[in-house]
Formats: structure tokens, sequence, C-alpha cells
């Protein structure tokens, strides 16, 4: 288990955790007799959300969108005593994202942004969020500089990175066999999913034996499959999402390489699946979460309870990435018993709760979100309609090792400015 941290930033035996409702509670003491006048009581306090509402992204946004506003219903929509309203702008580009979130921030007022469907529009919105010093929660980016070379004392991120997910599936590759090929989207994230996977791949000896981009929102394969099938890998190493992965697996399918060629996608969502369907969906993958583990905490099993009441199906890991963002806002919010965004960031640096036999918390000095990482397949007999999925493992496997998982500070090269 991590040691706890001290208000310099170490864990102490102080921070926050969690009630197994999910609902952030203190130590004895840490949140006496707040103060709150009964009219500022009575105004309500807006949280920004910039996700998706067109596109590629558009389910994963509704999904990312429908787990914070679980979060926030579990606490009543309240926070210190304050009505909490959420505010959804669109992110159609990066430019776009920028724009909406600098309208949150002039015009709407928020207290805080949880935003980012994709990791091209997070690190736009990273950028507003340290000129305009607002607190900003990226849920679903997993490009390393977010919390790299491009961190910022404002920006936080709840999505593990690529290197942490390729550090986690890359030995169940390795078994399979070391040609890899490698075919990935012409944006940062697919770059950097080559990038740190071809650094594992070196690592244990083994050889690339093809590599290929393609462009967002394509929809014929088949001459990269046709490659793919001269090249003749041990495994074909994805890094693709939504409608494009939907589209390959279905090609790759009618190819007959599904069960000649494994594949891997380091990093996948459940909504990528669930559009594919139990008949097409195949390979290995990688999630943050999945609703049906059974190692998950009690808080987690509230939520994927409270959400399939709510919606009438299973809560996909996009859902709980929104929980799990607007989940440690509110801790955040209440551990400092201010809306103000430097108490905002302060609690978010602090604030800790449990997962298991382990703490989960944005480490202080990156503000990247440290949990575990889940290994998974997809089953060969599929006999549930939504849990497409099997567990091949979880890293890191010593609950005591995520700081290691995660990276040291060298390696991932983030260096904060002051508030």
């Amino acid at each position: 288990m991590p040691k706890e941290r001290a208000k310099d930033g170490r864990l102490n035996r102080r921070a926050f955790i969690t009630s197994a409702s999910g609902l952030a509670v203190a130590s004895a003491g840490s949140l006496s007799s707040p103060f709150i006048s009964s009219a500022r009581a009575q105004e309500p306090a807006k949280v920004g959300l910039v996700f998706a509402k067109q596109g590629t992204w558009t389910e994963q946004g509704e999904h990312l969108v429908n787990g914070a506003k679980v979060a926030l219903e579990q606490v009543g929509s309240k926070v210190l005593g304050r009505p909490v309203e959420f505010v959804w702008l669109d992110e159609p580009n990066p430019q776009v994202a920028q724009q909406n979130m600098q309208k949150m921030v002039d015009e709407m007022k928020v207290s805080a942004v949880i935003g980012g469907t994709n990791s091209g529009t997070s690190l736009a919105m990273a950028s507003v969020a340290k000129r305009s010093k607002m607190p900003f929660i990226a849920a679903n980016a997993a490009a390393r500089d977010i919390t790299g070379k491009e961190c910022n004392r404002y920006t936080f991120r709840t999505l593990a990175t690529t290197p942490v997910a390729c550090r986690a599936v890359a030995p169940h590759l390795a078994s399979i066999g070391k040609n890899w090929y490698f075919l990935v989207a012409s944006y940062v994230f697919g770059l950097d999913v080559y990038k740190s996977m071809k650094a594992e791949l070196d690592a244990v000896g083994g050889k690339e034996v093809g590599f290929d981009e393609t462009p967002l929102g394509t929809t014929d394969f088949s001459s990269f499959i046709l490659k793919i099938r001269q090249a003749k890998p041990d495994v074909v190493v994805l890094a693709i999402q939504g409608n494009d992965l939907s589209n390959f697996l279905k090609q790759y399918k009618e190819f007959g390489l599904q069960d000649k060629i494994p594949v891997c996608n380091p990093v996948i969502g459940d909504s990528d699946l669930w559009s594919i369907g139990a008949e097409t969906s195949f390979g290995i993958y990688g999630k943050p979460w999945h609703f049906s583990d059974p190692s998950n905490p009690p808080a987690d099993k509230e939520f994927a309870a409270a959400y399939s009441k709510a919606h009438g199906r299973p809560a996909s890991d996009k859902a709980w990435l929104g929980w799990q963002s607007m989940r440690m806002l509110i801790g955040a919010i209440q551990k400092e018993q201010s809306f103000e965004p430097e108490k905002i960031v302060a609690g978010l640096e602090t604030l800790q709760v449990r997962d298991g036999e382990a703490l989960t918390y944005y480490r202080d000095w990156d503000h990247q979100l440290l949990h575990r990482y889940l290994v998974l397949r997809v089953k060969k007999k599929i006999t549930d309609k939504w849990d497409y999925l099997e567990l091949l493992g979880q890293s890191p496997a010593n609950p005591g090792d995520l700081d290691t998982l995660f990276g040291s500070k060298a390696e991932v090269g983030c260096t904060l400015g002051s508030l």
C-alpha cells in the first residue's frame, strides 16, 4: 500500500478517503463547522463539461457526462449546501474545445471544468486551464504530454497514460510472440501508443515487422490488412478508436484473420466493442475499469448499480471515468470547504480515496490519477449482451507498486508551475 501524503503533497493519515457509498468523508476534525451564508448556500455553483456531442466521439462523450451526473446525484446534487449545476458544451475539434472552455470561464463563471473525449482536445483545454487559472480534469485523454512536458498546475488527468497502458499489456503480448505489426491512428494518441509499445517491444528483444498510420475516419482498411497478412506478425498492435476500430475488426474478420493473428488495443472503450457487437468483437484490450470486475471496491459497485438503474445498461469505462473525475472534484471541494479555483487545486492534490487494498489519488507532482490498470480479452463465448470481456490480469500485481507503474519524475518530465 502506498504511503500517505503530508500537507506538502506526500500522503498522511489525515488524508481524505471515501465511504462505501463513494461520498467523500474526512478524518476526524478536518471538516468541522463550515461557515456558509444562507444566501451563498442557495446560489448554484456551476461545473463545466466539455465533451463531444457529434462525430466519432459522440457516444463516449455521452457516457462520460452520464457518469459525472451519477456522481453528482449521489450527493443530492449539492456540495457544501449549494446546488451544483452542469453546463455541457461541445468539443468537435481542439480549437472549438478551447473556445468553449474559455466561454465557460469568462461568461458562465464555472468553478471547474471536466472534459476531453480525446487527447487533442484535452491538450487544447489544458492551455486554457493554465492561462485562466481554472481547475481542469482531463477525464479521457491518454497522451503522455498532458501530465508530462505540457503539464500545468491547474490540469489533472484521470485516464492512465499510454505508457502505463502499454506497460500493462506488453507482457501478455510478448508471451504470444515478439514479432509485432503496428497500425495506429494518425494523431497524438496513436503515435504515442506506437512510441510506448515499440519501447516495450525493444526491451524484450522483439522485432517490428510493419507500421502504418491511418487517418481518423478511415472506412476501408483492406490495404492495411493485406499488408498485415503478408507480414505474418505474431501480434497486431492497434491504436484506433470508435468507428475506426469497428470498421477494422469487421474487415479483419472478413479476411479470415480473427483466429490466426491476434490483435491488441492497449486502450479500449466498452462503447467501441458494444457498437461492433458480440459477433464481431475479438482481441486483447487494456482498460482502467470494468463493471463486472469482482475486485471492484464497494463505492465502484454502488456506482455501477446506480448507473445501471438510471440507464438500463451497465456502466462503461468511460462512464466510470466521468464518475471518478466528478467524484474527485466533489471530494476536493468538500475537503477545502471552498469553490475557489486555488482551493480546488489544493484539494485535488491532497485528496485520496479507497480502491480495495490501495489508495487512488492525483499524484501531487504531475496530477496523474494513480489507479490500477486492467488487461482483458474478448470471451470465446459471449453469453451476456453487454459483458464481452474476461480478466487476464491487472497491473500492478502489488498495489504498492502503483507509483512505479506510472513512472518516475525523470521519465514523466513534468514540471508544475506555481498557483
